[in-house]
């Protein structure tokens, strides 16, 4: 049975249900009633905006993959993402600012770096106070 849409195709204001019919007993009820997300916050998402998940999993969530798959640039990805995650009910954040490194962490990294268990590169931007890429 396909879900309950809760946009309106045409001009996309919120629908509401206004007839209900039992499937046993075909006992009708007509008002005004209103819709609960009861099922996954995905099926507050539209049609497009599935795609768009499906082409982020696709991509494994790299906006640079997707950008040349879709020609879009990377702040409307972005954008796009953040007003799907708005539409399941969630508040994106905005990016944490990052904290520098006490001087124990400091060292920690510097021999790290030493040890050989990380890269240059990567030593370089935890020492800025930026998180790993994993």
């Amino acid at each position: 049975m396909p879900k309950i849409p809760t946009v309106c195709p045409i001009c996309g204001g919120k629908l509401v249900a206004t007839s209900l019919e039992c499937e046993e007993c075909g006992t009708k009820y007509e008002g005004r009633f209103t819709t609960v997300h009861a099922g996954s916050a995905f099926d507050r998402l539209t049609a497009e905006q599935l795609r768009f998940l499906e082409i982020f999993i696709r991509n494994e969530g790299k906006f640079s993959r997707m950008e040349k798959e879709t020609g879009i640039s990377y702040p409307t990805l972005r954008n796009r993402l953040r007003a799907i995650i708005r539409a399941m009910g969630y508040n994106p954040e905005e990016e944490p600012i990052a904290e520098k490194p006490t001087a124990e962490e400091k060292q920690k990294i510097l021999n790290d770096l030493e040890q050989g268990k990380i890269t240059v590169e990567e030593a370089a931007r935890l020492l800025q106070g930026k998180e790993s890429e994993e």
